[in-house]
C-alpha cells in the first residue's frame, strides 16, 4: 500500500505507476535518498523509465552507488524548475520508494541516457547504473 497526494491509502499497481512514471518521463534528473555510513544523502542521477523500473546513472566516483546496492532508497524528480521559468503551469513531485541493485545496461538503455557529463567535481565521470523497483509511489500537485 502507498499513500496518494491526498493521504489516502491505495493499492500500488502497474496502472496506478503509470501516472507518475510518465511524469518522471518529462524530466531528465532527479535526486537518490538512502544512507552511507549511518548518515542520510542526496545524490543527483540521470533516470530513464523502462519495463515500470528506474534506471538510473550517476558518477561512480563518490562510491554513492555501492551504498545503494541492495538497500531500499527513494528516488524523486519534480518540475519545480519550470515555476523560475514563469510558465504558469502547475507543479509536480513524485517519489519512488524500493530496492535498488547494480545493473549493466544494455546498449539501447544506455543511448537513451543521452551524453554523459564529462567531469564531476573536476574529476573525470565515471558512469554506474542502479535500477530501482519502485515499491510505493507518491505524487504531489501545486495547482495555480
Amino acid at each position: 500500500m502507498s499513500f496518494d497526494s491526498h493521504g489516502s491509502r491505495r493499492a500500488v499497481g502497474t496502472v496506478e505507476r503509470a501516472e507518475p512514471l510518465d511524469l518522471l518521463g518529462r524530466v531528465p534528473y532527479g535526486r537518490l535518498a538512502t544512507s552511507m555510513r549511518a548518515l542520510p544523502f542526496l545524490a543527483v542521477a540521470r533516470h530513464i523509465v523502462c519495463d515500470g523500473r528506474i534506471l538510473l546513472r550517476m558518477h561512480s566516483g563518490f562510491g554513492h552507488h555501492e551504498a545503494c546496492d541492495g538497500s531500499v532508497v527513494a528516488y524523486g524528480a519534480d518540475n519545480y524548475n519550470d515555476a523560475a521559468s514563469g510558465d504558469g503551469g502547475n507543479l509536480w513531485s513524485v517519489q519512488f520508494t524500493g530496492p535498488a541493485e547494480i545493473v549493466h545496461p544494455c546498449p539501447e538503455q544506455e543511448e537513451l541516457f543521452g551524453a554523459a557529463p564529462v567531469s564531476v567535481n573536476g574529476e573525470p565521470y565515471a558512469p554506474a547504473y542502479l535500477r530501482v523497483d519502485p515499491h510505493f509511489v507518491t505524487e504531489h500537485t501545486l495547482d495555480f
